[in-house]
């Protein structure tokens, strides 16, 4: 199949060019249709992509690698041959192929030699439809090879002779590069005297006296092995004349005169080429050198001409200081006499060099692949030309096409193959082959017989955009076998467009000469042959051409002022345009004064330097226009000051380039009012979901008044302007038109997505909807999905309209699934969405925990186990396990009294936990169940333990009632919380005198069954303290403390009397002893008779009289320094050696020292019982007193350790016992008479001083 393009000698705009050179590429894509994206499902013959070159030289040190590279459908296979008969590569272990390719790796660095694989090589790929073959591939290995060992004998001469130095080089593979150097590794430097030859000898035109030096050294690098060998060093000594004279007369009489002149100016003679004429040949396209190097002196010149004809101009070039002329890219127009000319003072020389130029052979046309359809006729043209002219040979699938196998269809005439009437058989890959003594070419072809219908290659629905009046081209690029014919319509309903008006090509594009607007619309390219039919939408857009509407100005400002320049595009709405500025035509100072928008050029402190015509272009994709104005600059007049203020609000919005996804809003700025324009802030009202809501969408330079807003799909936008300057923004523009976006698929999936279960069989999945905006278009809905995590079933799923639950019904209990939820509307899917996992509904625990066991830790305190239950018995989410417990019968009521349950929850899969605040003496009742998100399980079977007893509570009220002069009677509630039973009281009381001393302490037991009990025998007026506390079976419980008084001796005092006004309410009574009891009467007498009351008070403590306050004094601060130091050393020594003499129960020393103010330890809980209050124990103030009624209430605990460990040196061990008890102190027996209960010590003794 052919393609022919039909000229058209017309003149092409600039705007045209990349149309035609795109329709060039398209025709080239036709005659040669392997393009992967157009054939990838036809049968294809072989082609050879990739190769080594013809003469690929190697570098031994590395794998050899020859490249075979080919593409065809069928994949083809490859194999290989070597010096001409077949490469058996399996045979040979450092040989592979490449898979999928036909390149040779042979491995020589691990062993072997690469000369062994010298030879030709050539590739063959072939497939069903044929075989191509590769060139012959010629492998050699580079040599660098080393100097042939020479001695060189030092050279002496005259200065100004001439002086070749030899380098004579070894010959390597490729040949090397020659240069010469020092022993410093320095260049020698060049000039037209001294000069490298192409031969690689350095030739002197003359010598000079600085010539001389020992190191001449000549190298070759061999750049393939990257390698640089080394000649001997040559010594050159130049003698100058004065020397050479002085050694002359040194050596005749004095009678012989030496006139020869030595140093003798000469003219040129040519070092090479020698002789007067030479040949020279050269191969066609390759770099012609011709070389003359002449000697002389003084130094020659060299010139260079060609007889009958002129130096090609842009291919010519002078090296070596014009020794050397090189012609590029040599042609068989460059044969010919060149002619050297050298040129001194004294005379001149010539030398012809007679130029051949010879030619490999070269394509004139070379063989094209060729796809025709079954029947049809064709040609191979196989041109070539050289020097001399070559010969061509015909292969057919590699093989000479004298001995290949017959093909009806196939006739040879020449450097042509001739087909007619081809069928499918007729398939095959030609070579043909192109040689002569310089060289040979080797092409592939393939004919390829295809029945296919057309296919249209440009891109659907292109869009193509023409300036108005201008031409337009539409492309249809098309294939097909047999060749398609074309036909243009216009329109849904057209008919064919014909040549009047319209210039079909017969690559299938279409010219329109003259668009206009009514040229805009759509056209359908028709391609059809016998076998079907194809078409291809185009849009054609017709857009206006770019005006200037508003021109720079002619513009006479001050120096020192600013000036402006407007330039207002007017373009086509659809199009971008870029605004240029020149100045005098060329590009504006690089200066900071120079700002440019897209309307204006701004001009800052204007000098004269700024004089001249300014430039505004105007382009866009498709046209562009200019204008210009003056700008005069003349001298400064006053200004008046500006008034400042907040910018003017922008206007004229317009909304163009209006597309899916963006739209470009430009405006006109407003005034900025003295204040330049800092920023513009762009904001959207969205009509459709949230009207009458303005929200921010992007904010721009002050410079800039246009922008390319990003829109979302399917809303309804109307913008609004505002620009801000440094004191303020401005009030909004006025509203945009509304811009509807059009709907698109979803870019996002609801989020939140949850399932879990409401049920037992269900499973309820969850999500957060999309909202409006986010929806992208109408119809937003939601699909479902759903499957079972373990097992093996398909995605189920369901399309739900905009809502954000759906239940699933049916379901296993508690079964994990995976859940995904996917958005969608009207126009698509949103993208594939995240898997996330639920769990469908949990229903109660089927079991109850086993094995519950209980242990009672102490009175307060018990532990309990359990087994955990199986987690499929479970049903859900497990969330712990819970303890239900009750006190079902107190002990020492002998009654079953039921309480409110408690519950204890551990949560996680816990199998013990601890239940606190027990009752002592109790009988309780637990179980234990399972909880779940659904709910508790079964509970276990009860299990019933009772606590031990426990030390009582303190009594409820203790009270003092009935005082007389010898007795009082004590009244009290029995403890609220026995924890066990009763025994007994413990009453223990002492007299406290005026000094607060306490007497001796006399202890009482009284019967468990009292609660009233009358102390007989005690002293008139006397202030008592009395300790009260119940005891168990378990120990001393907490005790509760009151004071009394006993009653004056009236018999031994007088009532003394005042009397009163019988208006007041109150007396002060004067003249009264301090610390002592008083027995107050008020009377009252009226016609009644005589009422009175009594009651009873103590007065307070003597105040001291004054006097030297000895803990002011020095000497008694010292003194007591000391003691509390001597204190401390002696705790810190108790403490080590009770740390060494090991650890005693406190319980025994207790027991061993008995006090009624150190309560004992609770057995329960191994914790230290409660004390009473630090001022319990220590005498009573005077003055002190009781509450009216006299009833002491039960407080809480304030107990101390320091009270039990002798003040702040008490502390435990590490096993909980305690170490003040064992200071090295022990507490006294309560004492008899008045003498004080406490035992003195150092501790004591500074209290008492606080």
């Amino acid at each position: 199949m052919q393609l022919k393009i039909m000229p058209k000698k017309k003149r092409l705009s600039a705007g045209r060019v990349p149309l035609i050179l795109f329709l060039c590429q398209m025709i080239s894509a036709l005659e040669v249709p392997l393009d992967p994206k157009l054939l990838e499902d036809l049968v294809q013959p072989p082609t050879i992509t990739q190769q080594s070159p013809k003469d690929y030289i190697i570098d031994p040190r590395e794998n050899i690698v020859i490249q075979c590279e080919a593409k065809g459908k069928p994949p083809p296979s490859f194999s290989w041959t070597r010096n001409g008969t077949h490469f058996d590569i399996e045979k040979d272990p450092l040989v592979t192929m490449k898979p999928g390719s036909g390149t040779l790796v042979i491995n020589i660095m691990s062993e072997g030699k690469a000369e062994t694989y010298e030879g030709v090589y050539q590739c063959t790929a072939r497939n069903e439809r044929g075989a191509a073959i590769s060139n012959n591939i010629v492998v050699r290995p580079s040599r660098s090879p080393l100097w042939t060992k020479e001695k060189l004998e030092p050279i002496t001469l005259q200065s100004g002779q001439s002086l070749v130095l030899p380098c004579r080089p070894p010959v390597g593979l490729p040949p090397p590069i020659i240069f010469w150097m020092d022993n410093s590794f320095q260049r020698l430097p060049q000039s037209e005297r001294v000069s490298q030859g192409l031969n690689g000898d350095l030739y002197f035109s003359n010598v000079l006296p600085e010539d001389t030096r020992e190191d001449y050294i000549c190298y070759a690098r061999f750049n393939h092995t990257q390698t640089i060998q080394q000649k001997q060093p040559i010594s050159v000594k130049v003698v100058s004349v004065d020397e050479l004279n002085d050694t002359i007369a040194a050596n005749l009489s004095d009678t012989e005169v030496y006139g020869a002149k030595l140093n003798r100016e000469r003219p040129p003679t040519f070092l090479i080429p020698e002789g007067n004429t030479s040949n020279k040949e050269e191969l066609r396209g390759n770099v012609l050198s011709l070389e003359c190097i002449a000697e002389g002196l003084p130094t020659p010149l060299i010139y260079w001409m060609k007889e009958e004809g002129t130096l090609p101009f842009n291919r010519t070039y002078y090296k070596n200081f014009q020794k050397t002329l090189q012609i590029l890219q040599v042609s068989e127009a460059d044969s010919g006499n060149y002619q050297c000319i050298a040129k001194n003072a004294l005379g001149s020389i010539h030398h012809t060099i007679s130029v051949t130029v010879k030619a490999a052979p070269y394509w004139i046309t070379a063989p094209q692949n060729l796809v025709l359809s079954p029947g049809e006729n064709g040609a191979l043209i196989c041109r070539a030309n050289g020097n001399p002219k070559p010969r061509i040979s015909w292969l057919s699938n590699g093989v000479p096409i004298e001995i290949a196998p017959d093909d009806p269809s196939r006739k040879i005439d020449g450097d042509t193959i001739i087909f007619s009437n081809v069928q499918e058989r007729s398939s095959a890959v030609y070579q043909c082959n192109a040689s002569n003594e310089y060289g040979y070419l080797l092409a592939n072809a393939f004919v390829n017989v295809l029945a296919e219908p057309p296919r249209i290659l440009t891109s659907a629905n292109t869009l193509y955009q023409v300036i108005a009046n201008r031409p337009a081209l539409l492309d249809c690029a098309f294939f097909g076998s047999p060749l398609p014919t074309i036909e243009w319509f216009k329109g849904a309903k057209g008919s064919a467009l014909h040549e009047d008006i319209y210039v079909l090509h017969d690559n299938g594009t279409l010219e329109i000469p003259v668009a206009q607007k009514d040229s805009t619309g759509t056209y359908t390219c028709v391609a059809r042959n016998k076998l079907g039919m194809a078409k291809n939408e185009a849009h054609l857009e017709i857009k206006d051409p770019t005006r200037i509407i508003k021109q720079p100005e002619f513009s006479v400002v001050q120096r020192g002022s600013t000036v402006s320049f407007e330039c207002k595009v007017k373009h086509d709405h659809t199009l971008i345009p870029t605004v240029l500025w020149l100045k005098d035509k060329g590009e504006l100072p690089n200066d900071g004064r120079f700002t440019i928008d897209k309307d204006h050029l701004v001009v800052t402190d204007v000098s004269d330097d700024d004089n001249g015509t300014y430039t505004c272009v105007a382009n866009t994709t498709l046209d562009n226009v200019s204008a210009s104005a003056v700008l005069i600059v003349v001298a400064p007049t006053p200004t008046p000051a500006p008034i400042y203020d907040v910018p003017n609000p922008p206007f004229d919005l317009e909304l163009t380039d209006q597309l899916d996804k963006s739209v470009q809003l430009s405006w006109t700025p407003g005034d900025d009012n003295n204040s330049p324009i800092t920023k513009f802030i762009i904001e959207y009202e969205d009509a459709m979901h949230e009207a009458g809501l303005w929200h921010h969408q992007t904010e721009v330079p002050g410079t800039q008044t246009t922008t390319q807003l990003k829109l979302s799909p399917y809303v309804i936008y109307t913008f609004r302007v505002m620009a801000e300057n440094s004191l303020g923004r401005s009030l909004p523009s006025e509203r945009s038109e509304q811009y509807l976006t059009k709907a698109a698929e979803p870019d996002k999936n609801p989020t939140t997505v949850e399932g879990l279960g409401s049920e037992p069989d269900n499973l309820v999945i969850t999500w957060k909807p999309l909202n409006g905006f986010e929806s992208n278009g109408p119809g937003l809905q939601y699909k479902v999905s759903w499957r079972q995590k373990d097992g093996d079933d398909e995605w189920t799923s369901v399309v739900v309209a905009n809502v954000s639950k759906y239940i699933v019904s049916g379901t296993p209990t508690f079964v994990p699934y995976l859940i995904k939820v996917q958005a969608l509307n009207d126009v698509g899917f949103a993208p594939e969405p995240a898997v996330v996992m639920g769990h469908s509904g949990e229903d109660l625990p089927m079991v109850a925990p086993g094995n519950v066991q209980v242990t009672v830790v102490n009175s307060t305190l018990a532990e309990v186990h359990w087994d955990p239950v199986p987690l499929k018995s479970i049903r859900g989410h497990l969330q712990g396990y819970r303890i239900y417990y009750w006190k079902a019968q107190s002990s020492s009521k002998r009654n079953r009294r039921h309480i409110e349950k408690k519950i204890l929850t551990f949560q996680g899969s816990k199998t013990h936990g601890m239940l606190l605040g027990l009752e002592p003496f109790s009988n309780y009742t637990l179980n234990v169940r399972v909880v779940n998100g659904k709910g508790e399980g079964p509970a276990s079977p009860d299990r019933v333990f009772g606590t031990p007893e426990g030390v009582p509570s303190a009594p409820s009220s203790l009270k003092i009632i009935n005082p007389t002069l010898d007795s009082l009677t004590l009244e009290w509630d029995p403890p609220s919380h026995p924890n066990g039973i009763l025994t007994e009281y413990i009453l223990k009381y002492q007299p406290i005198n005026s000094t607060h001393e306490l007497g001796p302490l006399v202890d009482l037991k009284i019967p468990a069954n009292k609660t009233r009990w009358t102390l007989k025998n005690l002293n008139f007026s006397t202030r008592y303290k009395f300790y009260f506390n119940a005891q168990t079976s378990a120990g001393s419980g907490s005790q509760i403390t009151e004071e009394g008084i006993t009653t004056v001796d009236e018999g031994k005092e007088e009532w003394r009397k005042e009397i009163i006004n019988g208006s007041r309410s109150f007396f002060g009574l004067k003249g009264l002893m301090p610390g002592t009891a008083y027995k107050v009467r008020v009377g009252a007498e009226g016609d009644s008779g005589f009422v009175s009351s009594e009651d009873m008070f103590e007065t307070g403590p003597a105040m001291a009289s004054r006097q030297v306050d000895i803990a002011t004094q020095g000497w008694f601060i010292g003194l007591m320094c000391a003691v509390a130091l001597l204190i401390l050393i002696l705790l810190i020594v108790c403490f080590i050696r009770r740390n060494k003499g090991g650890k005693y129960p406190v319980k025994e020393k207790e027991d061993a020292h008995a006090d009624p103010e150190i309560q004992p330890m609770k057995e329960d809980d191994g914790t230290f019982g409660e004390y009473s209050d630090a001022e319990d124990h220590k005498p009573l103030k005077k003055g002190s007193r009781t509450p009216s009624d006299r009833t002491v209430k039960k407080e809480d605990s304030d107990d101390s350790l320091v009270d039990y460990g002798e003040g702040v040196n008490g502390q435990f061990n590490e096993d909980g016992s305690f170490i003040g008890q064992y200071s090295g102190k022990k507490e006294k027996e309560p004492a008899e008479g008045n003498e004080s209960s406490e035992a003195p010590s150092p501790v004591n003794a500074m209290n008492s001083f606080v």
